[in-house]
């Protein structure tokens, strides 16, 4: 089995690539195989060590890569999460120079396809895939729009779904009143003023709903704009008259707290304004937990659960957003075939099988990848390695230890 290192934010980040790789890293090491952790992090972080954590790539510093890299050398594969912010550079342009700086095979694990690009992301993206060893989407959607919009070979490209948690096997927490659930980090964009004022719309049922929004203020928007989101979310509650009905969690839950909280949904709702989201953790651990989903016409809404386990609504339309979800909780029968819908879907992409995948991935990136010829494998003395200009950063160094923590 090959080793693993990986190249992403990491907790105690509090954010959904973090998480990702999290539950990723423990998946693919859960059985012994050594693989070891690149976090990249930036001054607003939480800075502890973690476990498995083997090289910190502060953002704030310059050439940070370099030792990134060197640190990701000393496994057999690399597998990188993208997204335009995390790195440092005009659009993180800094993960190109370490990409083609890696002795192993790599692979890039793409959150976003932009739909339209600046020409420097778009030559950015093509760049990336060019240097990488193979690609992976989440989403067919994400898959398609790569390949149509950006200079790619189709050949490079896989469709791996984003991994689940084990919900079903929680037990389910009916409550008097039917609930509404949204949760991951807020902020601009959420829509979450919508879910509110589609709520207003819903107070002449009988029971009324109860809406839960769990989820702090993301980081950057905590940075440049503290919680004025929040603060205009609590004011257009009680303008509405719904202040009474909607729990305010500001808390970013594990993951066994988060799963008690999506089995006592009746409805996930996630009314997002984006029209680029081709990836949805939320979403798709909300489909795993058989809960049914209303959602805004973001991407991957539309992929999952078009003729599935929810309702595709119109962008910033509280009308349509109330009517969906009256449907769900008053007409017969639908919240029960919308969940029945869930379960072949929810079967796929258990952390364990999606593991598979990237392992099976890996192997034949490794099979296919010409060995490294080391400065000792020509005879060159170890003194000469510097004047070489070779990197060495051995095992012992970085301390290398198995992932095996919970995803947060």
């Amino acid at each position: 089995m090959p080793s693993y290192g990986f190249l992403s934010s990491h907790p105690p980040t509090k954010c959904g690539l973090a998480t990702f790789n999290s539950a990723l890293a423990a998946s693919l090491t859960a059985d012994g195989t050594r693989g070891g952790i690149v976090r990249v992090t930036d001054p607003s972080d939480d800075l502890r060590p973690e476990t498995g954590v083997v090289h910190t790539w502060s953002t704030g510093g310059p050439a940070g890569w370099r030792d990134a890299a060197a640190a990701l050398n000393t496994f057999d594969v690399a597998i990188v999460q993208h997204e335009y912010g995390i790195y440092p550079g005009a659009d993180g342009e800094d993960i190109l120079p370490l990409l083609r700086r890696l002795t192993g095979p790599s692979i890039v694990v793409l959150h976003t396809v932009l739909r339209r690009p600046s020409p420097r992301q778009k030559s950015l993206l093509e760049q990336i895939v060019a240097a990488a060893g193979a690609i992976v989407t989440m989403t067919n959607t994400a898959r398609d729009r790569l390949i149509v919009g950006y200079a790619v070979p189709p050949g490079k490209v896989t469709v791996i779904p984003h991994g689940v948690g084990e919900h079903v096997g929680v037990p389910v927490e009916r409550r008097a009143r039917p609930h509404l659930l949204t949760w991951g980090l807020i902020g601009p964009g959420k829509g979450l003023e919508w879910s509110l004022r589609a709520l207003a719309r819903l107070r002449h049922l009988d029971p009324s709903p109860t809406y839960t929004i769990a989820g702090r203020t993301h980081p950057k928007v905590l940075e440049h704009h503290g919680e004025a989101y929040r603060s205009g979310l609590h004011q257009l509650g009680a303008q509405l008259g719904v202040a009474h009905a909607v729990d305010y969690q500001d808390v970013y839950h594990d993951l066994p707290t988060l799963s008690r909280l999506i089995r006592s949904a009746d409805v996930v709702v996630l009314p997002y304004d984006s029209q680029e989201q081709v990836t949805s953790g939320v979403l798709i651990e909300a489909v795993a937990a058989g809960v049914p989903v209303v959602a805004t016409a973001f991407p991957h809404a539309v992929e999952l659960l078009t003729g599935g386990p929810g309702l595709v609504v119109p962008h910033r339309d509280p009308a349509a957003l109330a009517t969906a979800i009256g449907r769900i909780l008053t007409e017969p029968g639908l919240a029960a075939r919308l969940a029945g819908r869930a379960w072949p879907l929810a079967a796929q992409p258990r952390w364990p099988a999606v593991a598979a995948r990237y392992t099976a991935l890996a192997e034949r990136l490794v099979a296919a990848h010409p060995p490294i010829v080391t400065p000792a494998a020509v005879g060159v003395a170890a003194t000469d390695i510097a004047t070489l200009g070779v990197a060495t950063l051995g095992v012992a160094t970085l301390g290398v230890a198995a992932v095996g923590a919970a995803p947060a």
